[in-house]
C-alpha cells in the first residue's frame, strides 16, 4: 500500500472536479492517505473520504488533538519545536508527513506558500507529487527540484519572499539557480 501525503490550501472550500477524481482513485486503489487537520482544502479532502467511508487514513496534528478529524480516524500528533506557535507549529507535522508520504496530492490556490512548501519537500526527497493549481487551472507533477523550480518561476514576488521566510537553510537551496 503506498502513502499518499494530501494537503492544501485553507482559502479552498471546495475540491475541482479532477482532484475528486484522483482521490476517488486513490480509494479504489485502497493506498493510504496522510492528511492535516487544517480547515480548507484539508477539511474538504477529510469530508470526502469520511463520504467514502475510507479507513485507511491518518490525522495529523501539532499537539495532542487535531483542530479536524470527520473521519474519527487514527491521530498522529507531532511535537512541534519549543517555542513554536501558529504556522511554525503546523510546519513540522507537514515535514513529517513528507517524510512518511510515497506521494503527494496537493490542493493549491496557487498563492499558499505552505502547501507549495509541501510541494518541495515532497520534490527534495524525489518523491512524486500532483499539485491541482485551482486558481490557474493548471495540474503539475514535479519529482525533483527542477520540476518544482518551473513551477516557482511561474509565482509571484510575494510568493517567493514568503517562502524564502519560511524555508529551512537546507529548502532554500531549491530556491538557488543550478
Amino acid at each position: 500500500m503506498s502513502m499518499i501525503f494530501i494537503g492544501g490550501s485553507r482559502e479552498i472550500f471546495e475540491l475541482p472536479e479532477p482532484a475528486i477524481a484522483r482521490i476517488g482513485a486513490i480509494v479504489a486503489a485502497e493506498h493510504g492517505v496522510l492528511i492535516g487537520d487544517a480547515p480548507g482544502a484539508e477539511m474538504e479532502v477529510q469530508s470526502l473520504l469520511a463520504g467514502y467511508g475510507y479507513e485507511h487514513v491518518g490525522v495529523f496534528c501539532a499537539g495532542n488533538e487535531p483542530r479536524n478529524n470527520l473521519g474519527n480516524w487514527a491521530v498522529y500528533p507531532v511535537s512541534p519545536p519549543n517555542g513554536a506557535s501558529g504556522l511554525s507549529a503546523q510546519t513540522q507535522k507537514d515535514r513529517e508527513m513528507a517524510r512518511r508520504a510515497d506521494y503527494g496530492l496537493m490542493i493549491w490556490d496557487g498563492e499558499d506558500p505552505d502547501t507549495f512548501l509541501n510541494v518541495l519537500r515532497l520534490a527534495m526527497a524525489e518523491k512524486p507529487c500532483v499539485t491541482y493549481d485551482v486558481v490557474n487551472w493548471l495540474v503539475t507533477t514535479t519529482h525533483n527540484f527542477e520540476d518544482w523550480r518551473v513551477v516557482l518561476s511561474r509565482t509571484s514576488p510575494r510568493l517567493r519572499q514568503l517562502l524564502a521566510e519560511r524555508m529551512t537553510p537546507n529548502e532554500q537551496l531549491a530556491m538557488t539557480p543550478v
